[in-house]
């Protein structure tokens, strides 16, 4: 379900009441040649259930004729000899079989749908066809269909088909389908894709799923769009009102689902689409040397934070801006690959969360997944190879291109691992959501070969320069107080580590390491609204700060990176500040050089170069004796020069642009 749970599965007995028992998977099924999609584990994690008939508010398409229902388990344990025990969600009951939250939930629902009606619309393998229709079954049995809370989703059912619309622990909100929810956002995606799929293979199964994708649509008419067109301050942004759950995320996952149904006849949800696709272009922020960079922001809540897993904002800007001829919701995609995605690549890969500082080092599918459907729908969109080059980069974070060296994706088995842990611990579980996501992935490598070639070649990462972050208490010199927080979880982001307080004319240097370009640094800073200091950093220039109003932040307090008015020299090793009017309080420095690098190998060599200065950078790219393609774009992802050689080269790139030489 969410990107939290598919991390860390419940580990149970083997002699578990109500879990499945051990499966070894089966031999790959058949696929056409090369194809990186293997449906075995997936088709293993799904199981039936015959919900009762008589539930007021929840029904499905055919349930008097087909009372049985399709589900994965929402998490699969790993066994000794490559097995896997399907799992359910929070404590067991041994007495009825029920879990705390359930056997499955509408999330992997919703997704799995996905998977296996893209997979019919790709191969048309009728087995996926079949799974496709079945899994959308369930989908709308989680919908409630009357009452004041109709077109809200339950969460969680039990093995036996049961809703449990009130887990233990607790999620919110409680009832599921009291509110609106990130269930809701993922049941029209499903629902539209769905929709658009059988349109002209089952007209009468689609008139179901178009009514099915009218009614929770409604209900993101009537809690989120009521408020189209306003804005609310958080921390000081102007943000969107009408985001589903505030959240840019899961707001464009409903969006992919509309723009599908829209595309395929579905004249009522084009206005939902565009005004949802709207909010999420809303959350764009940042410049080249500016957090975040020009990044999607995930949450309207908190201006500090982004997230991996769910991060499909780009995603859905390309569609819609394609669908809508629209090139203003186009734009905010092109800025978050070009200066976000790039500085990802290049500081470590997909982190489960940058709050601001990278202090969330786990790497899960869900976020991986994200970044390659987002540069692929953009490279789909405008045609740039640019956006395909990049995906195919981040795609082989799947087959061995991470920081542990692993093969997170096994084409062999369809089995995703659930996560990459900072010190290269590789998490052998592999629930729904992470073996859903790296299908997805599969399935979008499948439909576009070429990158599919390039992913799979690259297999390690041999080198990366990019943006670090040094904490606060690591001051080499300093009069100032280290502290300890008392939660690193602000409510909106999260202190890294223990933080530094400096008053008026205390001062603090850092030692961040020689670079042969420049730098620019920005300063963490935690301030309360109203809160003012002056502070001079020896190379960087002068930083006043007024702390932000609150809004509707959870908290009264701001954790903010802030750009010092001048980079960094290039020789330098040490930055220091001394405070002159105020209280500064800093959790650390984010440190991005102006040239950032990333070099993947294996058995090919892919070598990404990005710019964050304000003016054009010289630099090499290429290795000795390897010949190579080497493109130069700019910071829109437009072609500025092509060429080949044969070892190093040196390139010109622009402001804010990138360079990917191809070996």
């Amino acid at each position: 379900m969410t990107a939290v749970l598919g991390v860390a599965a419940l580990a149970v007995p083997l002699t578990t009441a109500g879990a499945a028992a051990p499966q070894a998977l089966g031999a790959p099924a058949a696929a056409a040649s090369g194809a990186l999609t293997n449906l075995d584990h997936l088709d293993f994690l799904l199981d039936e259930a015959t919900p009762p008939a008589d539930v007021a508010g929840h029904s499905t398409y055919r349930q008097a004729e087909e009372p049985t229902i399709l589900a994965p388990w929402t998490y699969a344990d790993a066994r000794d000899g490559g097995t896997f025990q399907r799992v359910g969600g929070g404590p067991l009951d041994p007495a009825t079989g029920d879990w705390g939250q359930g056997a499955f939930n509408a999330d992997d629902n919703t997704r799995a749908a996905v998977v296996y009606t893209r997979h019919w619309e790709l191969t048309g393998d009728p087995d996926s066809r079949q799974k496709a229709y079945e899994l959308l079954r369930t989908v709308a049995y989680h919908q409630t269909t009357e009452g004041p809370s109709a077109g809200n989703v339950v969460l969680w059912m039990q093995p036996d088909g049961e809703l449990n619309p009130s887990a233990e622990p607790v999620e919110l909100p409680d009832p599921s389908d009291s509110g609106p929810s990130y269930w809701t956002a993922r049941t029209v995606w499903a629902l539209g894709e769905g929709y658009a799929a059988f349109a002209d293979d089952d007209p009468a199964f689609a008139s179901f799923l178009k009514d099915r994708l009218a009614l929770s649509r409604g209900a993101i008419e009537r809690d989120a769009l009521s408020k189209y067109g306003q804005y609310v301050e958080s921390d000081g942004e102007k943000v969107p009102a009408w985001l589903i759950v505030d959240g840019a995320d899961a707001t464009a996952e409903a969006v992919l689902g509309l723009t599908a149904a829209v595309r395929a006849g579905d004249d009522t949800s084009a206005t939902a689409a565009r005004q949802l696709a709207e909010g999420v272009a809303a959350m764009a922020t940042g410049n080249t040397r500016q957090w975040p960079y020009g990044a999607v922001l995930p949450w309207a809540q908190s201006p500090a934070m982004w997230h991996a897993w769910g991060s499909q904002m780009p995603a859905a800007l390309a569609e819609a801006g394609d669908l809508f001829g629209d090139d203003a919701l186009v734009k905010p995609a092109i800025a978050d690959a070009t200066g976000f995605t790039t500085t990802l690549l290049t500081a470590g890969g997909p982190d489960n969360g940058w709050f601001p500082s990278p202090s969330d080092r786990v790497q899960i599918a869900y976020g991986a997944d994200s970044r390659v459907q987002s540069l692929l729908a953009l490279a789909d969109t405008t045609g740039s190879a640019a956006f395909a080059e990049l995906a195919g980069m981040q795609a082989a974070w799947f087959f061995g291109a991470n920081h542990a060296g692993a093969q997170m994706y096994d084409p062999a088995t369809g089995v995703t691992y659930d996560g990459l842990q900072p010190d290269g611990t590789v998490n052998r579980n592999s629930g729904a959501e992470s073996t859903i996501h790296g299908l997805l992935t599969a399935l979008a490598l499948d439909a576009h070969p070429a990158v599919a070639e390039r992913a799979t070649a690259l297999t390690s990462v041999e080198s990366r320069v990019g943006l670090s972050y040094v904490e606060a208490e690591d001051a080499v010199r300093t009069d100032g107080a280290v502290f300890t927080p008392e939660s690193s979880w602000t409510g909106e982001s999260s202190w890294s580590g223990d933080g530094l307080t400096l008053g008026a004319r205390q001062s603090a240097t850092w030692d961040i390491g020689a670079s042969a370009t420049g730098r620019w640094i920005e300063p963490v800073v935690w301030t309360e609204p109203g809160e003012k200091s002056q502070s001079t950093w020896r190379g960087g220039g002068a930083l006043k700060i007024t702390g932000p109003e609150q809004g509707i932040s959870p908290t009264p307090g701001a954790l903010l990176p802030y750009a010092l008015t001048a980079p960094a020299a290039g020789k330098g090793s040490q930055v220091d500040v001394k405070v002159q009017k105020g209280e500064l309080t800093l959790d650390g420095l984010i440190v991005r050089p102006w040239i950032s690098r990333l070099v993947l190998g294996g058995d090919a060599r892919s070598e990404l170069v990005h710019s964050s200065a304000v003016g054009p950078q010289r630099t090499g790219i290429g290795a000795a004796g390897v010949a190579s393609t080497v493109s130069v774009d700019d910071a829109s992802g437009t072609l500025v020069r092509s060429t080949s050689t044969s070892g190093t080269a040196t390139v010109v790139v622009p402001p804010g642009g990138f360079a990917i030489a191809q070996g």
